[in-house]
């Protein structure tokens, strides 16, 4: 088995690529549909007029409109189809991840095995339109509110919007699935990671005409190169790590036969939260900033000084950026892993830790071991996120790739090339079962 596993990694490279005919199709197969995407976000919604709305939205987009814009590749921005993007999805995911903890009818349809997450999936489509119909009903009612944005405003229009952009959801929720079932690589991430990147060029651009022109120090943006290299490999090192536990087999006899005891590990993500905590972080900060401009010359006072003090780079903004992040990489793993669940089917199959006795001890033990690297991983990500803080903070840097996007782009990366990588070790696995074959029957 060594060496078969060896040849096999050895011969991963372009050639084995290029005999990979199924693999091929399935990487054509997403790069049409991430370029259907790319088209819909310059589509614009029907009723706007893009010179009003262009002024509002750059007054508008130091809030949570900014960051939805990020993550929905600048439609927010055009006001196109795709604006609300693949977030109701997410939010109706997330919530049904919650109810599945809450509700028990929803709990022991989670542990039905794939009906039961078939009809989970259903409930999570039906959540989806639900948010999407209330954010686009919620955005329209604000292009009617802004000045001159709205050719034509009424409950036609209000209509319209809320057809438009829930239609434009639930495409990209349905585009996304197909991408995962016939393309490489998670689709709903990889959406969100096209919408990210695609606005990184125009960034680019921009920093290094301010550096031509004198505005930017050459040394900056060497900085920052560098920094965004250093702060890339330190990502991917992080999550990759893991903390395994060692889980042991006893012997068991099968008929006539006795098998010896096996050894595998239990390997716990350093990050299991994932992206999640900082999304939900940067959400909730951006909700004054949001208000504040949507409420301008309403003598909002104490509403203004929260805006002021909970700005990009002022003290207030760093604690509580990080306390969020903490506590929600804590909540969201309480809610994705549960150790009473996997000490109990480690029990049904006969595997114990050594040293701990299964059931409640093994729990509490995963649980011990758990919190601990979750502590970690938190720092981690609290690390990565207000890094682009100091940054802006301490030069004045006006573009940086964002902690919360970075974290998204390099994971979707890795987790899309160990795709490709299982498909080609796949395909040469194939090879040798036909070669072995093949010499079978010569001889």
């Amino acid at each position: 088995m060594a060496s078969a596993a060896e040849q096999l990694a050895s011969n991963l490279n372009f050639s084995a690529f290029a005999k990979a005919e199924e693999l091929k199709k399935r990487i054509w197969f997403t790069l049409g549909a991430l370029l259907v995407y790319r088209l819909g976000t310059y589509i614009p919604m029907p009723g706007i007029n893009p010179e009003a709305f262009a002024q509002a939205f750059n007054q508008a987009q130091s809030g949570i409109i900014g960051m939805f814009n990020m993550f929905s590749g600048g439609a927010v921005q055009r006001m196109a189809i795709f604006a609300l993007g693949i977030m109701p999805y997410i939010s109706a995911s997330i919530i049904m991840q919650l109810m599945t903890t809450v509700v028990p009818s929803l709990e022991q349809m989670k542990k039905e095995g794939e009906q039961g997450r078939k009809v989970i999936n259903q409930y999570t489509r039906y959540g989806t339109v639900i948010l999407a119909a209330f954010q686009a009903y919620g955005i329209a009612v604000g292009l009617e509110g802004a000045a001159n944005v709205v050719t034509d405003p009424g409950w036609f229009f209000r209509a319209s919007t809320v057809i438009t952009l829930t239609g434009g959801t639930m495409f990209l929720m349905w585009l996304g699935e197909q991408i995962t079932s016939r393309g490489i690589g998670n689709g709903i991430s990889l959406i969100i990671f096209s919408g990210i990147v695609a606005g990184l060029p125009s960034a680019v651009v921009q920093t290094l005409e301010l550096g031509r022109q004198g505005s930017l120090a050459t040394w900056i943006i060497l900085m920052v190169i560098i920094l965004a290299v250093v702060v890339i490999a330190f990502i991917v090192f992080m999550e990759r790590a893991q903390r395994r536990l060692l889980i042991q087999y006893p012997k068991r006899q099968m008929g006539n036969q006795m098998y010896q005891g096996q050894t595998s590990f239990l390997p716990l993500k350093l990050n299991t939260a994932g992206v999640i905590p900082p999304i939900f972080a940067s959400s909730l900060l951006l909700v004054p900033a949001t208000l504040a401009g949507f409420g301008q010359g309403g003598g909002n006072e104490w509403l203004t000084y929260i805006t002021a003090a909970l700005g990009h780079g002022q003290p207030l903004f760093m604690l509580a950026y990080a306390g969020m992040i903490v506590f929600f990489c804590f909540f969201y793993t309480a809610i994705v892993f549960n150790p009473s669940d996997t000490a109990d089917n480690l029990k049904k199959h006969g595997g114990f830790i050594p040293g701990i006795r299964p059931g409640e001890r093994t729990a509490q033990y995963i649980d011990y071991v758990l919190t601990r690297i979750t502590v970690v991983g938190a720092i981690y990500i609290t690390v990565v996120c207000l890094l682009p803080e100091f940054l802006i903070s301490a030069t004045g840097v006006p573009f940086y790739f964002g902690g919360t996007s970075l974290l998204i782009v390099v994971s979707v990366t890795m987790d899309t090339v160990s795709q490709i990588q299982g498909h080609l070790l796949a395909h040469q696995y194939e090879g040798l079962v036909k070669n072995k074959k093949l010499r079978g029957r010569r001889r």
